[in-house]
């Protein structure tokens, strides 16, 4: 039997598990796959009368034109990188240690009931969670200025942000982020807490020699997805939160929100697919380098 026969025996044999996975495999294709054809515009000068194909090709002008742009796209990548090491430390540290925490509470009603709370604000648009930061920090009528006796100008001080868009962003993510800990921490042998026990580890330790090495691989697997990410942000998060006010760009502006931008006010589509396959080859690279490293150090860690 050659491999061609195998596989159509094999997908017949499987037949009700590749009806199930159509679906996910015709979305990847339309919407993930289809799409990087348009990739093509990085390369050309764009024409809206002659269309992506009929545009004539300019090599790699378009990159040019945005290395050239020294200062902002220095500053918007420098922004963008920072924001993820911020995001990515931070939010693993606390997903981790929130998933340990509502692991060890006693009562386990009251633990499921925080679960469910905590995995809410992920749902909530940042269309929304807008308004919700403006009633914190407007000059007026916020609740930190009124609390306090203040009139910090929150959306004219581009200093601010930083703090306020971590925060933000840790509300929003940290208690759905921690779910996938709390299942590696269901499934670890409760027999290895007893034995601690018997020789005498208290909680602390057993948290530090069980609970911890056991979360590592799952840890070491979603940094690996996210470096891929390095490059990208959560649009709706520096483009609606902060309002898209241009006297914050020096330290809100990232590569997605100032894709967005030129969507808007730039007939250039050229220059914007430049931009948006930037991110993308510095995210592959990255991702096959961390995966590489990760390989040498410990393998059975590796995404392959």
């Amino acid at each position: 039997m050659n491999k061609a026969q195998y596989f159509f025996k094999n997908t017949w044999k499987h037949r009700a598990h590749v009806v199930m996975a159509l679906p996910v495999f015709i979305i990847l294709l339309l919407f993930n796959y289809v799409p990087m054809a348009g990739l093509v515009m990085a390369f050309k000068r764009y024409d809206y009368t002659l269309g992506i194909w009929g545009s004539p090709f300019n090599g790699i002008e378009n990159f040019k034109f945005l290395i050239a742009s020294k200062d902002i796209f220095i500053n918007m990548t420098k922004n963008t990188v920072l924001y993820y090491l911020v995001f990515t430390i931070l939010g693993t540290v606390l997903n981790v240690a929130l998933a340990i925490a509502i692991d060890q509470f006693l009562i386990k009603q009251a633990a499921k009931v925080m679960q469910t709370l905590m995995i809410i604000p992920v749902f909530i648009s940042y269309a929304a969670v807008q308004f919700i930061v403006f009633a914190f920090i407007s000059t007026d009528t916020g609740i930190i200025n009124n609390l306090f006796g203040t009139h910090f100008r929150f959306y004219s001080t581009a200093s601010y942000w930083p703090v306020i868009l971590t925060v933000v962003k840790i509300w929003n993510s940290v208690g759905y982020g921690s779910v996938l800990y709390m299942s590696v921490l269901a499934g670890i042998d409760q027999e290895l807490y007893e034995a601690a026990e018997i020789d005498g580890a208290n909680k602390w330790q057993q948290i530090f020699h069980i609970t911890i090495p056991s979360l590592v691989p799952m840890i070491t697997v979603m940094l690996l997805l996210s470096v891929g990410n390095i490059m990208r942000s959560d649009t709706g998060l520096f483009y609606q939160v902060t309002r898209n006010n241009g006297q914050l760009y020096s330290t809100t502006q990232v590569i997605d929100s100032y894709v967005l931008n030129a969507i808007f006010k730039n007939s250039n589509f050229g220059f914007v697919a430049a931009t948006t396959l930037f991110q993308s080859i510095v995210g592959l690279l990255l991702m096959l380098l961390a995966n590489g490293v990760v390989r040498k150090i410990e393998p059975n860690d590796a995404l392959f």
